[in-house]
């Protein structure tokens, strides 16, 4: 038995080792305002990534480990999502406005179903985990530009969270109720697909003379 648990330990750390890779190969580089304009830096994304951003029941501070903990954190994870999209109402690019509006809709869907998974499977826990650290920075302040690419490149980091986060309950074996093993699965896909598209935004190749990020 041993042994078989050991197997699948390891093979469910290569199958996060590998889409880490993935994810950062299809993710555009983390951008950061110096004195001297943007620039790319891949590693402030992933240092982003680590410490508090996400809390398991490990006390880890990396990854959801049961099926509870995973709700709790993308209840909180998909409402500051919401938040940060509606401010693309805003936006003067037809494109980023759609994505915003999708976004809405999808995570909007997805809150009521945790909630109400939640309320039902573990009445007497918290709905929302009260340690989740806010990924995205204040938009409300800024516009044209600037909004979209602020958006952008924190969105494409907490899609790349929550991915990670719904991979690993997927191969962790914590999965208590069929219902959330396929809405992780949702989330994974969905919110890769948008990385890929808003890659594409930040990096012009969506639509003809869209740039985002400017070239140096």
């Amino acid at each position: 038995m041993n042994r078989t648990w050991k197997i699948v330990a390891l093979t469910s750390s290569l199958w996060g080792a590998l889409l880490v890779v993935v994810v950062m190969l299809v993710a555009p580089p983390v951008l950061d305002w110096r004195s001297d304009g943007w620039t790319s830096d891949h590693s402030r994304g992933l240092v982003h990534m680590r410490g508090d951003d996400m809390h398991g029941d490990s006390g880890n501070g990396m990854w959801a480990t049961s099926e509870y903990a995973y709700l709790a954190e993308m209840v909180p994870h998909h409402l500051e999502a919401i938040a940060a999209a509606q401010e693309l109402r805003r936006s003067e690019r037809p494109e980023v406005r759609q994505l915003g509006e999708d976004i809405v809709a999808s995570q909007r869907a997805q809150v009521r179903l945790m909630e109400g998974w939640l309320d039902r499977w573990y009445p007497d826990r918290p709905a929302r985990d009260p340690g989740y650290q806010p990924m995205m920075r204040d938009l409300s302040g800024l516009d044209g530009d600037a909004l979209d690419r602020a958006f952008l490149t924190d969105m494409v980091r907490h899609h790349m969270m929550a991915i990670m986060s719904s991979q690993h309950l997927l191969l962790s074996g914590d999965v208590e109720h069929p219902e959330v093993a396929d809405l992780a699965a949702a989330i994974r896909d969905e919110q890769r697909e948008e990385i890929v598209l808003m890659r594409r935004l930040l990096t012009g190749d969506q639509a003809p003379g869209l740039r985002i990020c400017p070239t140096r």
